[in-house]
């Protein structure tokens, strides 16, 4: 029996596979990766039935143009994206994200763009098959590590599907609507006391601007100078997503899914987990403005973000 895949006609800008990310490996200089937009790449999942920590594709700004072969599946797109159904009979389906649609074979799926957000997500029904590395599908581009050999998807490749015969006709679909909301939360850094209090106080009332400077790794930001009344370099210290490094230009760059993990800028604040998704949705153009809160105020923050994804996927269940 012939293996059920998806060909590559286009690849789009930036298509990995993705999934939570990988754990315990910072000691030898391993991020963590895995999706940027976490609650996007759980329900696409959950829309096909997979469990959240099968693999999904991600992609940023245009997506793939891909072909079913061999088989029939169900699949799902999350995110703020726009993409059209090519069905056997030339016959273009306009699609819906958060909604579930059977793809049989030789019909084609062309995820066209994204719209006001970077990240969107594309599962199917039984999975991707590829391969793990330490416990992770994740793609992590800057290392090379990660299946297809650490690199995005290409035009030509396959990408393989496990599980095909669990394909469900069930068409689930959730209401969901991504977040706009641009001013980011966050706790005081550990070098918060190394910038002026003008700067200090410019950080959380004044508005910056994401720059062209932004991948995977990290967010480089425009706006106030802040300037460092102590030191504008430090001994290199473990950094974590969401981290808010200030270079001796004095302007800000947050850290995010791909970053090294380690580093001797100073530290003034860090996003707090509730807020990573949306941040990484914001495209480069954007102003975003930063409050600061506490860290029992983070913790009953994520508590909330937690249930409200379980909310939605509860839903879809």
């Amino acid at each position: 029996m012939s293996e059920v895949y998806l060909e590559i006609l286009r690849s789009g800008i930036n298509t990995t596979a993705q999934d939570r990310g990988r754990n315990h490996l910072y000691h030898i200089g391993i991020t963590v990766s895995g999706a940027m937009d976490l609650r996007n790449h759980k329900l696409a999942n959950a829309l096909v039935s997979n469990k959240n920590d099968e693999a999904s594709i991600e992609f940023a700004y245009q997506g793939p143009l891909l072909k079913l072969k061999n088989g029939a599946i169900n699949f799902a797109i999350t995110g703020d994206v726009a993409f059209n159904i090519i069905r056997k009979n030339s016959k273009v389906e306009e699609g819906k994200c958060y909604q579930s649609y059977i793809l049989e074979s030789d019909e084609q799926l062309d995820v066209l763009s994204t719209k006001k957000s970077v990240y969107g997500y594309l599962s199917v029904s039984g999975g991707f098959k590829i391969e793990k590395f330490w416990n992770s599908y994740s793609i992590n581009t800057k290392a090379n590590i990660g299946p297809n050999n650490g690199k995005k998807y290409s035009i030509g490749e396959k990408i393989l599907i496990k599980n095909s015969e669990k394909l469900k006709n069930k068409e689930k679909k959730i209401n969901y609507v991504n977040s706009s909301n641009n001013l980011i939360r966050v706790i005081k850094g550990t070098n918060f006391n190394y910038f002026s209090n003008d700067s200090q106080n410019k950080f959380f009332k004044e508005k910056y601007l994401i720059t062209n400077l932004t991948d995977r790794m990290g967010m480089r930001l425009k706006g106030s100078t802040l300037e460092n009344i102590k030191s504008t370099n430090i001994k290199s210290e473990g950094l974590i997503k969401g981290v808010i490094q200030v270079p001796a230009d004095g302007n800000p760059i947050i850290l995010l899914n791909d970053h090294g993990t380690i580093g001797g800028y100073p530290k003034i604040g860090i996003v707090i987990s509730a807020d990573l998704d949306r941040v990484a949705q914001f495209s480069p153009g954007t102003n975003i403005k930063f409050k600061e809160v506490t860290l029992v105020e983070a913790e009953n923050l994520f508590k909330n973000y937690l249930s409200e994804t379980n909310k939605y996927l509860n839903a879809i269940n």
